[in-house]
């Protein structure tokens, strides 16, 4: 490892200026396809999702009333069609609805084979006028410089519950992930675009500096942090 990663200072601050690869319009779209299709193998392992549902999404769901969840920013969707699937083996109706405004998102997800209550679209949360019981995000916090706006825009959409996972900051979490994706992975943008949204991503202390009143930063493993707000009755 150089001595870079080796600092003290290394991953001190957040390094906002920084781009992920797959962010680039002019990114290989064959090596962009495979990406998409590897968040399906890899957000099982590291974002939480299956345990954010049974603990969090899962006891707010009914199986005689139809609940409705947002997706912002939903990528290839994986996570918005997983939601779907564990609601339905519990016997649960839930609606999902997975935005994203990169039309090249919209498109891999579009095509997917389709999931029973699960629908995309291509578009920005400020493009979404109707009202969500609930709005999650994956992996969106690390692109925003502008936080509170959009988990107040996010709390606008939702008539429940907003929920938002990303990654935490480290410099655990960033040598783990560089050894381990390393050998995985391969002709896709995950290791690299990966060890870049850890350097872009926050700290839990400066994640609940940016959050708006009322809302909780709960930190989880492995190096996560989800960002909870309640609708206000």
């Amino acid at each position: 490892m150089s001595t870079g990663f080796l600092s003290a200072a290394f991953l001190r601050e957040r390094d906002a200026a920084l781009a992920e690869l797959m962010d680039d319009p002019l990114c290989d779209p064959r090596t962009l396809d495979r990406t998409y299709a590897a968040f399906r193998v890899l957000n099982p392992v590291v974002a939480g999702w299956r345990r954010t549902y049974r603990r969090v999404i899962r006891p707010l769901l009914s199986a005689d009333e139809e609940r409705t969840l947002l997706d912002v920013g939903s990528g290839g969707g994986d996570v918005a069609r997983s939601l779907a699937r564990w609601a339905a083996r519990d016997g649960l109706r839930l609606r999902v609805t997975g935005i994203d405004p990169d039309p090249r998102a919209h498109s891999y997800a579009s095509a997917l084979p389709p999931v029973a209550g699960v629908s995309f679209r291509r578009a920005w949360l400020e493009d979404v006028p109707e009202r969500f019981d609930i709005v999650v995000s994956n992996h969106v916090l690390h692109h925003l410089d502008d936080v509170a706006g959009f988990l107040a825009l996010s709390a606008s959409r939702a008539r429940v519950l907003s929920l938002h996972s990303d990654l935490a900051r480290g410099r655990a979490a960033y040598a783990a992930f560089s050894m381990l994706s390393t050998p995985f992975f391969p002709g896709t943008f995950i290791r690299a675009d990966g060890l870049t949204s850890l350097r872009r991503s926050y700290t839990a202390a400066e994640l609940r500096d940016l959050v708006p009143m009322g809302w909780r930063v709960i930190p989880q493993h492995p190096s996560r942090l989800l960002a909870v707000g309640v609708a206000r009755a």
